[in-house]
């Protein structure tokens, strides 16, 4: 039997994900990371993305907003202001949203806040590849 670690994913409202697992992939601030048990202890600043979880032969992707990751050799705690699982995920909304800041960011309107469109784009693009669309 492989190695596991565990694994927590908490938002401000709840616990969304608790498991023990082989493998941990993060959109790290820095570039993507990747986590196995018995790493080295570490923080890191995580930006919107997916998180891509592996339990033997099965994966799981949890899209998330920008948050932080602690690791320890036995235990992974990974704060964020968003996660959703991909059956949470209303696929249908996502695409409007990722659809509206692609037209919000192609204007040439003053008034457009670029940067919330921006991360509305990134948000709506891990939503999608998180539930398997993208």
């Amino acid at each position: 039997m492989a190695a596991k670690v565990k694994l927590d994913i908490v938002t401000p409202e709840k616990t969304v994900y608790r498991e023990k697992i082989n493998v941990l992939e993060a959109p790290a601030i820095d570039g993507l990371i990747g986590i196995l048990p018995r790493h080295a202890p570490m923080v890191t600043a995580l930006k919107t993305g997916v998180l891509r979880i592996r339990i033997d032969n099965d994966q799981t992707f949890i899209s998330i907003s920008k948050g932080f990751m602690e690791v320890k050799p036995t235990q992974i705690n990974v704060v964020v202001a968003t996660a959703e699982l991909p059956e949470e995920i209303d696929v249908g909304r996502a695409e409007a949203a990722l659809e509206r800041a692609e037209k919000r960011l192609e204007s040439e309107d003053k008034d457009v806040d670029t940067p919330r469109a921006k991360f509305a784009l990134e948000r709506a693009l891990a939503r999608l590849k998180a539930a398997g669309k993208r």
